[in-house]
């Protein structure tokens, strides 16, 4: 997990200066294309999420221009945007540095994630059918995209599975508050899987004991092993081992 990290420099801190083509962030849906600047948005978000484009890394509008197949207007357009969510930090005739993970969002993230979703799993007892169900479903999913090493996968199924716990809770107000933090959630869980790949099963092993709890009705046990799964990550980012 990355450590808290020093007010960045002009981008001579960068370390790695985007040079080519980046990876494109999945190819568009059929029929009429997004505008321009939409389509750069969304190529640099997914990148920036999955640690295709790390924290660190100096993107410049002319490849970003090359990589989507745009002007550069649309790019600047979109980078602005991107700044506005806090992925980037722009610097004007340099380029756009991706902001890495601070310690302090950590913590940040990890204290409502613990606020929310503790709440919600006892909540969420007696569990429905159909949400056992779906979190039997998310689970596969999980250890199938975790055997294919697909990690930004196994963020997006690990994330789903504690969303779907959220959303029968039966608050809409806070159901809307947890998905505010989807996009923090996925970089981080991506970077704890590249930094720790042992989590990979843990979590695993994890999420088959929250589960295994809500189907027992066990309320109390669910939100014991969802305080214990979420509060490991801050540990991380204290340079702590569990």
């Amino acid at each position: 997990m990355p450590s808290p990290s020093a007010p960045v420099a002009v981008p001579e801190a960068a370390r790695r200066t985007v040079t080519g083509p980046a990876p494109t962030a999945g190819q568009p849906a059929p029929g009429k294309q997004p505008p321009a600047a939409e389509r750069v948005f969304a190529h640099v978000k997914q990148a920036v999420l999955e640690r295709r484009y790390e924290g660190g890394t100096l993107l410049t509008e002319g490849d970003l221009a090359e990589a989507v197949g745009v002007s550069r207007t649309p790019v600047r357009e979109a980078l602005l945007r991107l700044e506005a969510e806090g992925l980037i930090k722009l610097y004007p005739k340099k380029g756009a540095l991706v902001l890495p993970v601070s310690a302090q969002e950590i913590a940040d993230v990890v204290e409502t994630r613990l606020l929310v979703e503790e709440y919600a799993a006892r909540k969420a007892v007696p569990a429905p059918g159909a949400l056992i169900e779906r979190l039997e479903e998310l689970l596969a999913e999980q250890r199938r995209h975790a055997d294919t090493g697909d990690l930004a996968a196994v963020a997006v199924s690990d994330r789903c599975f504690h969303a779907e716990i959220v959303r029968h809770a039966g608050n809409a107000i806070l159901a809307r508050l947890y998905d505010q933090l989807r996009d923090r959630q996925l970089r981080m869980g991506v970077a704890v899987m590249h930094a720790h790949p042992d989590r990979i099963a843990k979590n695993i092993a994890e999420h088959t004991e929250i589960l295994d709890a809500l189907r027992s009705g066990d309320a109390d046990g669910a939100a014991a092993v969802v305080h214990r799964h979420v509060s490991w990550v801050k540990n991380l980012a204290r340079g702590e081992e569990r």
